[in-house]
């Protein structure tokens, strides 16, 4: 039950809230497609954990940084959790 309202809220958010008005988001998938297909496919507890884990992590305080070794993009959250060039959304990358 409570899996399905947390879907309708995540689902109005994207019919409400209209995609320039939005943050843009560090990540390729977005936060609330993150926390929607959590939802969906592991229920409302970790839906809850990845909405958690993306509100903290997708925001100010993260870097932007060449690795010297390979020469590739990565990101460092504020968790110090380092995202690969490939999950970086296109956007910081250009």
């Amino acid at each position: 039950m409570m899996k399905y309202l947390l879907i309708i809220i995540i689902k109005l958010y994207w019919r409400i809230v209209p995609p320039h008005r939005r943050r843009m988001c560090l990540f390729k998938m977005s936060c609330s497609k993150y926390v929607y297909h959590e939802t969906l496919s592991r229920g409302f507890i970790n839906g809850l954990k990845a909405f958690r884990y993306r509100f903290s992590n997708c925001r100010a305080g993260a870097k932007l940084i060449k690795n010297p070794i390979n020469n590739q993009l990565q990101i460092i959250l504020p968790n110090t959790q380092i995202i690969e060039e490939h999950e970086i959304s296109e956007r910081f990358i250009k």
